[in-house]
């Protein structure tokens, strides 16, 4: 396939991106060529569109920016047999290398030579974009493309969630963004006894309690701790998902969890975390596990199952929808925490 198409474009070491006439990419060998349908903001994109420490740090310009989304194979380059043209697809956007000791052991999710569609290659605010075919997912066709494109993300939320037993316990979420509040989803599903949404935001608020919250709380108003502790008898929950990054949260979110928790750490902090490792961690024998993307392709079938069998709706969680070319204006909504997901529409 020849000619352009339109793409949200990083062209400057500064904040903002430019809608661009870019040329269609070819697929290479091992590669699909991908008809956008539906692309979805990630707050990876924020940091990218507002040009953070982080961003300046990784990105190179010009680059096509977003890495959620769902569409159309239309073509593949040479030795492509997992997909076909005419397939309906999402992708795993952390390109691995295949042959470090993690992807030799099933731990491909850590792979120490990942790259990130979006962020180390072009991405997918445009009309087209070429993936690896071995990380396309295939889905029904069935599934409307702008769920499909909450995939990618929903599966941080289901490796958070689902990296421990969840059945029968209580589980606090800390930090109620898109992903947060899709851990809320998938706790309640994987049979949560009472689920905490914890954040600042009354709006994310809302759609954590719309998405199955038990109980909702509002840091900046009450002690998260007392109230945890509180509705807990006195022992804290099993289960705290850390999913914002905020220090005040992570030190909370150990005090919280009781004796023998799992603490799930999603969020990343940008700067030092003091903790009283001694009395919070140690003592008390809780399991802290890092997580990072989602387990190659464990994850992706936890998520599509959890959404074939309806006991996860995101429905609600899709507040705004935008054509491409008001790709500015979803950002500004964005980073105002006025809105749940954002898609956007090639």
């Amino acid at each position: 396939m020849s000619g352009t198409m339109r793409a949200v474009v990083k062209t400057q070491a500064a904040p903002g991106a430019e809608l661009r006439d870019v040329p269609i990419p070819k697929p290479g060998p091992g590669e699909a060529l991908v008809q956008v349908k539906a692309t979805t903001i990630c707050g990876t994109d924020v940091h990218i569109y507002v040009w953070d420490d982080w961003a300046k740090s990784r990105i190179r310009v010009p680059q096509i920016i977003g890495h959620e989304f769902s569409g159309v194979v239309v073509d593949v380059g040479p030795g492509v047999t997992h997909v076909k043209v005419g397939d309906h697809v999402s992708a795993e956007t952390h390109f691995v290398c295949g042959h470090c000791p993690q992807c030799l052991t099933g731990q491909a999710h850590i792979c120490r030579d990942t790259r990130i569609l979006g962020v180390d290659r072009d991405g997918c605010f445009a009309e087209y974009v070429v993936v690896p075919a071995q990380n396309l997912w295939k889905n029904d066709p069935a599934l409307p493309f702008e769920v499909a494109s909450l995939q990618e993300p929903m599966g941080n939320a289901v490796h958070t969630v689902l990296s421990g037993p969840v059945a029968g316990k209580t589980v606090a979420i800390l930090g109620c963004g898109p992903i947060g509040i899709m851990a809320v989803a998938v706790a309640r599903a994987a049979g949560a006894a009472k689920v905490f949404a914890v954040d600042v935001n009354p709006y994310r608020l809302e759609l954590a309690k719309a998405m199955g919250a038990h109980v909702r709380i509002h840091a900046g108003e009450e002690d998260p701790v007392a109230r945890v502790k509180e509705a807990t008898g006195g022992s804290g929950v099993d289960v705290v998902c850390e999913m914002s990054g905020h220090p005040t949260a992570i030190r909370q979110g150990f005090k919280m969890l009781a004796n023998g928790g799992r603490m799930a750490m999603l969020g990343l902090p940008t700067q030092e975390v003091p903790l009283d490792i001694t009395n919070d961690i140690v003592f008390k024998g809780v399991t802290v596990q890092g997580i990072t993307g989602r387990r190659m392709y464990e994850t992706w079938q936890q998520t599509a199952g959890l959404l074939a069998s309806g006991q996860v709706n995101l429905e609600p969680l899709i507040t705004h929808r935008f054509p491409l070319e008001r790709f500015a204006e979803a950002f500004e909504l964005m980073k105002s925490g006025q809105c749940g997901k954002i898609v956007l529409i090639p």
